[in-house]
This record gives C-alpha cells, sequence and structure tokens, in this order.
C-alpha cells in the first residue's frame, strides 16, 4: 500500500517560517520524482515545487528564492522549507509522487494534504 504522509502545515505569520515533510511507503523513493502542489479554496491546484529523482529541482516563480524543495533518500522523506511566507501562500499542500516505467505507465500518488494558513 502506497502511503504520502505530510506533515508540518500550520498557521503562521506573515514573514514567517514553515517547513513540511512527505514521509513515503510502499514505493522505492530513489526512482520516484517528488513535488509539492497546493490548492487555494476556489482554485485550482498549483505546482510549487519538484526534485527529480536526480535531485534537480524546480519552483514556481511565486515561491523562488523563499520556498526550498530537498529529499532525504536515507529516510523516504522530501521537504518543503516555506520562508518568508505571505498570505496568499495559504492552501492546502500535497506531497506527489511520480515516476514513468519503460512501458510509457506514468505512476502517480499523492498524500493528503496539510493546510497552510499565513495570516496575522
Amino acid at each position: 500500500q502506497v502511503q504520502l504522509v505530510e506533515s508540518g502545515g500550520g498557521l503562521v505569520q506573515p514573514g514567517g517560517s514553515l517547513r513540511l515533510s512527505c514521509t513515503v511507503s510502499g514505493i522505492i523513493f530513489t526512482i520516484h520524482d517528488m513535488g509539492w502542489y497546493r490548492q487555494a479554496p476556489g482554485k485550482e491546484r498549483e505546482l510549487v515545487a519538484t526534485i527529480a529523482r536526480t535531485s534537480s529541482t524546480n519552483y514556481a516563480e511565486s515561491v523562488k528564492g523563499r520556498f526550498t524543495i530537498s529529499r532525504d533518500n536515507a529516510k523516504n522523506t522530501v521537504y518543503l522549507q516555506m520562508n518568508t511566507l505571505k498570505p496568499e501562500d495559504t492552501a492546502v499542500y500535497y506531497c506527489n509522487a511520480e515516476r514513468v516505467s519503460g512501458s510509457q505507465r506514468l505512476y502517480r500518488y499523492w498524500g493528503q494534504g496539510t493546510q497552510v494558513t499565513v495570516s496575522s
């Protein structure tokens, strides 16, 4: 059974920081690209950051310079360090794992989400 379990969300004031964690089980972590997505009320889910199995990273323009994604393959965990948080960062944050098999089949898994609220 594949599980992606997020933690670290909460309420933070503007300008503050949070670190999200996502621990993965049931799949081979090292062969999956990992990502964080978010969904604000009334909006579509959007990409925040990804980290490939090669550890190359990609960020949404809105979070560049403020957020950092990283992975610890020994712990099957991906992190999202969020600094200088803004009210517009308020959303449910979802962890994602993906890989494409040799036969070009896409395997995609999601966590249950963790709420991040940025408010004074």
